[in-house]
């Protein structure tokens, strides 16, 4: 153990500070893993021993990696995606597998090698792909939607390899009956859990989860994954096929989001020493001996699979723009590049200087993969001309409906909530445009007769061809704040006098969207617990007058539209108070208007004893006042006092004279 320790101590060390610096400059974590493997490695600074035992434990990674997917897979989403993922993925691995090995073949590897070598190249990165797409609220075009269906097939595809690389291993001169035997064990298995299993694996986990005890129901978790590995293990396949069985068994369960939580801690910290362990095997020496091989193979591998990629998707009939696209975004090795690599090296399928020429070409494209993905549009713009049309045809549609409108709301996103915004505003005739980047749903919503376009809303193009500088309001309706605080730019920045309102998930990013130009942040959470609230309030007795006033005050705490207290015709309950209540009043400056030029000062408002809450301009979310602030043509303002001074207040700015009192 005190040999251990502190071998333990500076991985742990190294790999937290590796993390945080990785994360800091918007990089995966898991090239910080094989950062500090490569730096403590055998080949460099020789901190870390590269022993059996060691890379037996990283196996886990490989397992619950494997678990992860299999937990994820879902055959509902496969067959609603069949076409995408069995006809783009299948030829985009098959055809790039085919190649790399062709390729590797005639450079004098063995076709073993070659074999292992193609199945790695043939996959992408599911996480930094998934993980930009989202940011970039990519995930529901048209490229985003091909290629999430092609990395679907391509996690399918890993089952096979998994079963064919042990048995390559294993083969001699039989190597038609080795292969045969290894697929018709892996078949008689699947087959033995996906009956039997399925059948006594909810009862199980009903039974463990009965005893309401967390660290139970994980060990559990634990038991099956590690049971189903070893059981593949000893018939002969790979630890990581039983995991993925495991995860699909569970992943059919009423469990599986439980597991999922559960599992994560075990998975990433295994997974980091995994990656940990592919980066021991990188030799730095070696890789400066060959780095023009290394770039080179690195140049040809990507732009090899962009075009396999590209070609697949422009045989379906997609414009050559999105084909690009697509390619563009899956041009670069993945996780199981190196699970793959790593199975050939266990078992002595690859090696020498062609796995360190791999290993490296593979990381340095993920690496860039960030800075591609983010530029996929531009990089086909520059090279389809077509395409540059096509995106102005989308805008002059855009632009077709957008001229009509004056004095409209523009909605960004038209899923429920945009749905639901735009029938209340048809229901109170307020015209309305909505923007979504769904072509299923703008279609169906089109054909429904309601105004709502294809067109990506953090386009500052888009926002202009929706009227953008004739809009009344904005409104961003999904709960997306990375896409919000572009919207948001855009708006600033060609836009300052429209008002934004911005859906949120939390009210953890309010103040960041309201400096960003957010004229109001909604969070789902913080409606859905005052609905909640008002409804077992009402169940417990209390008058629904209380429970208004009640929910009312709270948002007069929370949003900058509700401070204060705007009144209305509901509120007469009683006239004894009604004349002695304070409230809040708005007063719009309009064209003639007394106040119009004049400072805050000059007007005297306190003299009513009325205060000036905020000025509302339509560039501003309601500045503060101060006895210098100018009244302009359009300003709003908001005043805190009781009706006699209300009424005072707003004759003095619109006319310059006094009611009576």
């Amino acid at each position: 153990m005190l040999d251990t320790l502190p071998q333990i101590l500076l991985l742990l060390i190294s790999a937290v500070l590796a993390v945080a610096l990785f994360r800091a400059l918007r990089l995966p974590a898991m090239l910080a893993y094989f950062a500090v493997g490569v730096i403590l490695g055998p080949h460099t600074f020789e901190l870390l021993p590269n022993t059996e035992g060691a890379r037996e434990f990283a196996e886990f990674g490989i397992v619950f990696l494997m678990f992860s997917i299999g937990l994820e897979f879902s055959l509902p989403q496969l067959y609603a995606m069949r076409k995408k993922v069995l006809g783009l993925g299948g030829a985009q691995v098959i055809l790039t597998l085919a190649i790399v090995m062709t390729i590797a073949k005639l450079a004098g590897l063995h076709w073993s090698s070659a074999f292992v070598i193609g199945a790695a190249l043939a996959m992408s990165s599911t996480a930094i792909v998934s993980k930009i797409l989202a940011e970039r609220v990519d995930l529901n075009s048209r490229h985003g939607r091909l290629s999430i269906g092609v990395l679907l097939f391509q996690d399918i595809a890993v089952v096979p390899v998994l079963v064919l690389i042990p048995a390559l291993g294993l083969a001699s001169s039989n190597l038609g009956g080795v292969l045969g035997m290894a697929f018709l064990k892996a078949a008689a298995m699947l087959l033995f859990l996906f009956t039997v299993g399925k059948w006594l694996i909810n009862p199980w986990f009903n039974l463990v989860a009965s005893q309401r005890s967390r660290e139970l129901f994980v060990m559990n978790v634990l038991m099956i994954t590690l049971l189903l590995a070893f059981a593949t293990k000893l018939a002969g396949l790979s630890y990581a096929l039983g995991a993925f069985i495991a995860g699909m068994l569970i992943s059919e369960t009423k469990f599986r989001y439980q597991v999922e939580s559960d599992i994560s801690p075990f998975r990433d910290i295994l997974l980091g020493l995994f990656f940990i362990s592919i980066g021991m095997l990188l030799d730095v020496g070696k890789i400066a001996q060959n780095l023009g091989w290394v770039l080179l193979i690195l140049l040809a591998f990507v732009l090899l699979k962009a075009l396999i990629v590209a070609l697949v998707v422009r045989f379906v009939k997609y414009e050559t723009g999105v084909a690009i696209r697509t390619g563009v975004i899956l041009a670069q090795a993945g996780e199981f590049s190196f699970v793959i690599l790593a199975l050939g090296v266990e078992q002595k399928l690859v090696g020498g200087q062609a796995l360190q020429i791999i290993l490296a070409a593979s990381l340095l494209s993920m690496v860039i993969a960030p800075f591609l993905i983010q530029y996929n549009g531009r990089i086909a713009r520059k090279l389809v001309q077509s395409y540059n049309r096509n995106s102005d045809k989308v805008v002059e549609k855009i632009d077709e409906m957008g001229k009509h409108l004056h004095d409209h709301v523009i909605i960004c996103g038209y899923g429920r909530s945009g749905q639901y915004l735009g029938r209340f505003l048809s229901e109170e005739k307020i015209p309305y445009v909505a923007l979504d980047i769904d072509p299923s749903r703008v279609l169906e919503a089109a054909a429904a007769g309601e105004n709502v376009m294809f067109g990506d809303a953090a386009r500052r193009v888009v926002l202009e061809a929706a009227g953008g500088a004739r809009a009344k309001a904005l409104v961003i309706s999904y709960a997306d704040n990375r896409a919000a605080m572009k919207i948001l730019h855009i708006v600033q920045e060609n836009y300052p006098q429209l008002p934004v309102i911005v859906r949120t998930v939390d009210d953890s990013n309010m103040d960041i969207l309201q400096e960003a130009g957010a004229a109001e942040v909604v969070p789902e959470i913080l409606e859905g617990s005052l609905m909640l609230a008002s409804h077992a309030l009402m169940l417990m007795g209390v008058p629904l007058n209380r429970v208004v006033k009640r929910i009312r005050l709270f948002r007069e705490e929370r949003y900058k539209l509700f401070k204060g207290y705007f009144h209305g015709i509901s509120d007469a309950e009683d006239e004894a108070l009604e004349k002695q209540q304070v409230r809040l009043h708005s007063v719009v400056i309009s064209a003639g208007s007394y106040a119009i030029g004049r400072r805050l000062i000059d007007m005297q408002l306190e003299s009513f004893e009325v205060e000036v809450k905020s000025i509302r301009r339509p560039n501003s979310n309601g500045s503060v006042p101060t006895a210098e602030s100018l009244l302009a043509e359009g300003d709003v303002i908001v005043l805190l006092g009781q009706p006699i001074g209300l009424t005072n207040a707003q004759n003095a700015l619109l006319t310059g004279r006094l009611a009576t009192k």
